[in-house]
């Protein structure tokens, strides 16, 4: 059975698309370039099945959308406020791609939780 496009997959989506964009500065400062390669590569199909699932979306899916993506703007800020008093607390130097990255994570699946408790079954 196929899964119908729903208005909270497509944000998740659109989150792990922000995630994948935060994370290159990362591994740009560690010098992986194979890890930036194959990060483009990964973005590139979520941004196309992303494009696919807006393409597919009802009306009434697609008024829910905004909504969800303020949801994932709050997530994605509390998870980097998290994770910037997490690293100020347990280590002594950080870098701002590394917070970034693991903020964005951390929000990522705030959202995700949130989407699982709040969507009806």
């Amino acid at each position: 059975m196929r899964a119908k496009p729903s208005a909270e997959r497509l944000s998740l989506l659109l989150g792990l698309a922000a995630v994948m964009l935060v994370t290159l500065p990362r591994y740009y400062a560690g010098g992986h370039s194979s890890h930036i390669s194959l990060m483009l590569m990964a973005l590139a199909v979520v941004v196309v099945v992303s494009v696919l699932q807006w393409r597919q979306l009802a009306d009434e899916a697609r008024a829910r959308l905004p909504a969800l993506l303020r949801r994932l703007g709050l997530s994605l800020a509390v998870g980097l406020a998290v994770m910037l008093g997490w690293h100020a607390l347990t280590s002594d130097f950080f870098g701002w791609e590394l917070v970034l990255s693991h903020g964005a994570t951390l929000g990522l699946l705030l959202h995700a939780l949130w989407l699982w408790v709040r969507v009806p079954r």
